[in-house]
């Protein structure tokens, strides 16, 4: 090679360096806030704040099924029915002592006519004569380890010494409550794929979009000497500083509508007309779980447009060659 020739050479690198550092001073590759890119922004904080609403409301079912779960295990009754010629209350009593020296119980004891009243008196009213209704007695069972506690020799126990009495461990509500809680987490994890492949396309029509609308600069970018991985991290940073604000400000969103929630239902659900949506959906708050979860949607889906504008990037560039 003739000095000519390495000097043309060098000359030509130099150009393209130079060309490389003006397109990229006076040019950008990507231009900030435009309209498409503040839109863009807007939709992902949408999703954003769609998502961290569904994992908000996954946690509260959650939860609260784990809290139903916890008392009713941990909570067994034992009814004896009335017969004709048998003092039911005598056999109400031989029942707790039979359950009192059951290994993994607590305590067992025997409801008295006023606290049968009271369980009654939502249904048939004041004032009722308890003699005149067959009424079984009820035992109320309260278990220090369910899992010690063997139900299976306790009511063929019960049946054999007590005449009229039954079991019940609430295992039929436990597995409802389970099924229910189970069926709320995989509706919850199918809105999240949706909200997700959303945003997945969002940013890949807006790549694409401003990939179009930059098409001469790509095209000079090629010309100096640009390679595929230099315009594909550009789009990558543009569009991951886009989801990160966006992905943020879903977070936010949806955090300080669960801390306002949280507040205004707080007083009515200690008052004592608020002790049954207490005991459907316990004190209304997500947690610590909610609010991370929450912040980690926001990066992940932050991360998720950055890697699809990226791929998009690259498949368009193939396309076009």
């Amino acid at each position: 090679m003739s000095d000519a020739e390495r000097a043309h050479r060098l000359q030509v690198a130099a150009y393209r360096r130079q060309s490389r550092l003006a397109l990229r001073r006076t040019t950008q590759l990507v231009p900030e806030g435009t309209v498409a890119g503040n839109a863009l922004t807007i939709v992902i904080a949408i999703m954003s704040f769609l998502a961290c609403l569904t994992l908000g409301a996954v946690t509260l079912v959650r939860d609260a099924s784990r809290d139903w779960q916890v008392d009713i295990l941990r909570e067994i009754t034992i009814q004896v029915r009335p017969i004709e010629g048998i003092d039911t209350a005598a056999e109400a009593s031989k029942a707790a002592a039979i359950a009192r020296q059951t290994r993994g119980v607590a305590s067992a004891s025997v409801l008295d006519d006023e606290e049968n009243l009271r369980l009654l008196e939502p249904w048939l009213g004041s004032g009722l004569d308890m003699n005149d209704l067959p009424i079984p007695r009820l035992i109320v069972v309260r278990l220090s380890n369910p899992a010690a506690v063997n139900l299976t020799e306790l009511a063929t126990r019960l049946q054999a010494d007590v005449r009229g009495a039954s079991l019940d461990d609430h295992r039929l509500w436990t597995e409802r409550l389970r099924t229910v809680a189970n069926l709320t987490v995989l509706v919850g994890a199918a809105v999240l794929g949706l909200v997700f492949v959303a945003t997945v396309l969002s940013v890949v029509f807006a790549t694409r979009g401003a990939m179009a609308s930059n098409r001469d600069v790509v095209s000079v970018l090629h010309f100096v000497g640009a390679e595929d991985g230099y315009i594909a991290r550009e789009f990558q940073r543009h569009f991951l500083l886009l989801g990160l604000k966006g992905g943020l400000a879903g977070a936010f969103a949806a955090a300080f509508v669960f801390a306002v929630l949280s507040l205004l239902l707080a007083p009515a659900i200690s008052s004592p007309e608020g002790d049954q949506v207490s005991a459907l959906f316990g004190r209304f708050a997500v947690g610590p779980v909610g609010y991370f979860g929450a912040l980690g949607i926001a990066f992940l889906i932050a991360v998720m447009t950055a890697v699809t504008s990226r791929l998009t990037v690259y498949r368009y560039l193939a396309d076009t060659d």
